[in-house]
């Protein structure tokens, strides 16, 4: 339960940071946390898939944190994209 909590919330921060970073895609700060919140929630479970539940089940230890907190980020960083051009693009 504390890594999908550990990767909720780096997935509202990188979903904030890309947003911050690539404005022309932002959604605003509500919007922005609540893509970046289930894009790292999924991030973070198909890493934990990926490396065979090593990220996933690690526990509570540094390894284990850090790379819920990098694949929560990166998570949430790539689903505010992914939103941002699907808006974009039905705005056209």
């Amino acid at each position: 339960m504390e890594q999908l909590i550990i990767q909720l919330i780096s997935g509202a921060v990188g979903g904030n940071v890309a947003g911050g970073v690539l404005k022309n895609l932002s959604l605003g700060t509500l919007g922005n946390s609540i893509a970046g919140i289930v894009g790292g929630g999924l991030g973070g479970q198909i890493i934990g898939m990926l490396t065979g539940g090593a990220a996933a089940g690690g526990g509570l230890d540094i390894a284990s944190i850090l790379t819920q907190v990098a694949s929560g980020g990166v998570g949430g960083g790539v689903a505010l994209a992914v939103v941002g051009v699907i808006k974009n693009m039905m705005a056209k």
